[in-house]
């Protein structure tokens, strides 16, 4: 709902796109889009996918138009591929909420080229961090590597009656644990983050929402900073994280 109220996430991310140096292209890591193996989409122009019931209209409305990426998802087929890893090339597959939303923020105009890159839930935050290190050399090339879910997501907890900005304790634990843990470069407490935070399983029924973030941890190898998005819902943190060498 940010996309059409706004707020600190907003913000937030419309400040993130005007910070950081214009990248060549995108690829996109969403939650919502989970395959039993590492798939890439290879639209000329993807379309917007509006996968979610039940909103207002206005929401059906938006659209994020920007040119595919298809060059850099053929080279992530072949940086996988060459590391023995089969990666599936989606003629179809357009952007998602969990990417086109902080993009229609970040770059407004849609000038830049996106492709997509599934994650794979079943197989766990080891291997989408093993997945975000084969795929690092592509920073290097100028393209950001944007993981897209939700530090906290347990949807049987949000509370529609919370007041703006409110949050529950154990949610400020739990998001102030993985703040500090990826603020020292703890990859292997954050890979162990359901047994080694008091909260990771309440926070994450399901880890679906989780795993890009551990794409990107893989994909950055350093530290991250915490970027303030503010609270939703009670139990909806709304933070991202920075990883571009800059000090925690």
């Amino acid at each position: 709902m940010f996309a059409l109220e706004r707020g600190p996430a907003a913000e937030m991310l419309t400040a993130l796109g005007q910070r950081l140096p214009r990248p060549k292209a995108i690829l996109a890591v969403s939650a919502h889009w989970d395959t039993a193996a590492p798939a890439v989409s290879t639209v000329p122009q993807p379309p917007t996918i509006h996968d979610f019931y039940g909103f207002p209209p206005a929401l059906y409305e938006l659209g994020y138009a920007p040119p595919g990426a298809v060059e850099l998802a053929h080279q992530v087929a072949e940086l996988l591929q060459a590391a023995g890893v089969p990666c599936a090339q989606d003629p179809q597959r357009g952007l998602d909420h969990g990417a086109w939303v902080p993009l229609m923020f970040m770059y407004p105009d849609a000038d830049i080229p996106v492709t997509q890159f599934s994650i794979q839930t079943r197989y766990g935050p080891q291997a989408a961090y093993a997945l975000g290190r084969l795929l690092a050399p592509l920073a290097d090339q100028g393209v950001l590597l944007m993981g897209s879910g939700s530090i906290t997501h347990n949807f049987q907890e949000l509370d529609a009656r919370a007041p703006a900005g409110a949050s529950q304790p154990w949610v400020d634990e739990f998001v102030d644990w993985i703040a500090d843990r990826v603020a020292a470069n703890d990859a292997g407490a954050l890979l162990d983050y359901r047994r080694q935070s008091r909260y990771g399983a309440r926070a994450h029924p399901a880890e679906d929402h989780m795993v890009p973030l551990h794409f990107a941890l893989g994909a950055a190898g350093c530290a991250g900073k915490r970027l303030r998005g503010g609270m939703t819902l009670g139990t909806l943190s709304m933070d991202s994280f920075l990883f571009n060498g800059e000090p925690a």
